[in-house]
């Protein structure tokens, strides 16, 4: 179930930091809260898929996690992605 290639491509475009940025903290975060949103969205239909559910929750662990790096690490960051992705915090 994962993100397609070009939506992905999009996501780093627009929160990497230069042009070979492909694995900073709010590009991870964007590309998690996009697998995110499709696993909720199949799990609106498929409820006993147990399996999915497991991996959302791991997911939204690891996105807490960064967010709480970013948080630390650089604020203005951190509150640019939260407002642009629309995360509940």
């Amino acid at each position: 179930m994962a993100i397609k290639k070009e939506k992905k491509g999009e996501l780093i475009k627009k929160y990497r930091k230069d042009d070979k940025d492909t694995g900073s903290a709010p590009v991870q975060i964007a590309i998690f809260s996009a697998r995110i949103g499709q696993i909720t969205e199949h799990l609106k239909l498929h409820q006993k898929d147990k399996h999915s559910r497991l991996g959302l929750i791991k997911l939204v662990s690891k996105r807490k996690k960064l967010l709480g790096y970013l948080k630390r690490v650089n604020r203005e960051a951190y509150q640019k992605v939260v407002k642009e992705l629309e995360i509940r915090i």
